[in-house]
C-alpha cells in the first residue's frame, strides 16, 4: 500500500547528508568511532530525514538531520541506563537536558557529550525562525524528556501501561510535535496559531505522525519483546486486551492501515484549506505556498517511514549477536559522574 500511494521522495542533498552527520557524531563524540564507522550508514538515520523534509533548505537540513540522529542516540542512552539499572545517571541527564534545552549557549561544552550535542543541535534551529517558533519548540521538547521519564519508571517497574494511556505516552515520546514543528523549518515559514492549530491542517499531521508510531511498533515489536519492553502498543493489547500475539499485530496492522486511508482525506481538506489562504495579499500568498510545503511532507513521511524499518539496522534484531543488546549502543555509563 505504501509502495503504490506514497512515491519514495528523497532529498538531492542526501549523499552529503550522510556525510556531515557521521562527521557531526564524532566530532561531538555521539558515538564511539569503531561504531559510526561499522554501523552509521546501515543505521539510515539520515536517510529518514532526507525522505521527510525534501524541501528544505541544505542548511535546515543538516541541522534536523543532526538532531535526528542526536535523539537516536539520547534513546539509546535511555535505554540502556534502564537495562543497567542507573537511575541516578538518568536523573542527572534529564535535568541537564531540560536545561540545556533552556539555555543552549550555556551548554555547548558541557562534559556529557550528549548534552553538549543537544545544546549545539538546538542552537542551529534556533537560528532560522523567530523566538516564537523557538519557545514552542522547547515548550514541546521539554513534555518530550518529562514523556521518558515517565518510561523510565514504567520499565524499570516493569508496568505496562493500558492501550489509551501507551497512546497518549506515545504521542510524547515519539515526539509528535516536535517533527511537526520541524515541517515549518522545512518550510522556511512559522505558521501563526490559527493556521497551525486549524482542524484542517492538524489532522493530516497528527495522522502522519501517529502511523509513524504504530508502523514503528510493528516494527520493533520483536526487538522489544527481546529486550522486555513494556511499551508498544502490541504489549498493551495483549497484557490488558486479552489478545493473543498474532492477534495484537493484526490489530496494530488495521489501525496502521487506517491511518493511511483516514490521512487521505485529511490531505485533500488540508490542500483546500491551503488554497484558501491564498486571499490576494503577498501574506496569504506565503501561508498558502507554506502550508502545501508541509503537507506535502506530511506525505512524505509515510514512505520515508516505511523505507526506514525495513532498511535500518536499528531493527534487524535476527542478525545482532544478542537480541537484547544492539551492536551500535555503547553499554558503559555515560556522562559526567
Amino acid at each position: 500500500m505504501i509502495e503504490d500511494v506514497f512515491p519514495r521522495q528523497l532529498h538531492p542533498y542526501w549523499p552529503k547528508l550522510q556525510e556531515k552527520t557521521r562527521l557531526w557524531l564524532l566530532e561531538k563524540r555521539l558515538m564511539p568511532a569503531d561504531k559510526v564507522r561499522e554501523y552509521a550508514d546501515g543505521l539510515c538515520y539520515t536517510d529518514l530525514m532526507a525522505g521527510y523534509y525534501t524541501d528544505a533548505s541544505e542548511e535546515v537540513l543538516q541541522a534536523i538531520a543532526d538532531y535526528s540522529a542526536w535523539f537516536f542516540v539520547w534513546d539509546d542512552r535511555h535505554d540502556r541506563d534502564i537495562v543497567h539499572g542507573r537511575p541516578d545517571d538518568w536523573r542527572r541527564l534529564r535535568h541537564r537536558l531540560h536545561a540545556a534545552l533552556d539555555s543552549p549557549r550555556h551548554h555547548l561544552h558541557h562534559p556529557d557529550a550528549l548534552v553538549a550535542g543537544f545544546a549545539d543541535s538546538l542552537l542551529r534551529l534556533y537560528s532560522f525562525l523567530p523566538r516564537t517558533w523557538n519557545r514552542r519548540f522547547a515548550r514541546h521538547f521539554h513534555e518530550v524528556i518529562e514523556a521518558y521519564d515517565r518510561e523510565f519508571r514504567n520499565r524499570t517497574a516493569g508496568y505496562v501501561p493500558k492501550v489509551e494511556e501507551y497512546l497518549a505516552l506515545r504521542r510524547l515520546t515519539f515526539a509528535h510535535w516536535i517533527w511537526t514543528d520541524l515541517l515549518e523549518q522545512g518550510a522556511g515559514c512559522e505558521l501563526p496559531d490559527p493556521v497551525r492549530k486549524h482542524a484542517a491542517y492538524r489532522r493530516p499531521a497528527l495522522l502522519s505522525q501517529e502511523f509513524a508510531a504504530w508502523y514503528n511498533d510493528l516494527c520493533s515489536l520483536p526487538k522489544e519483546i527481546a529486550g522486555d519492553e513494556v511499551h508498544n502498543l502490541g504489549i498493551s493489547l495483549v497484557t490488558h486486551e486479552g489478545f493473543t500475539l498474532e492477534e495484537a499485530v493484526d490489530e496494530v496492522r488495521r489501525r496502521v492501515e487506517e491511518c493511511v486511508s483516514e490521512f487521505l482525506e485529511a490531505e485533500r481538506e488540508a490542500l483546500r484549506f491551503a488554497d484558501g489562504l491564498a486571499d490576494g495579499t503577498t501574506r496569504g500568498k506565503e501561508l498558502s505556498a507554506a502550508v502545501r510545503v508541509c503537507v506535502g511532507n506530511m506525505r512524505n513521511w509515510f514512505s520515508s517511514v516505511y523505507w526506514f524499518h525495513h532498511e535500518s539496522g536499528r531493527y534487524m534484531v535476527d542478525s545482532w549477536d544478542d537480541r537484547s543488546t544492539p551492536p551500535y549502543v555503547n553499554n558503559e555509563a555515560a556522562g559526567e559522574k
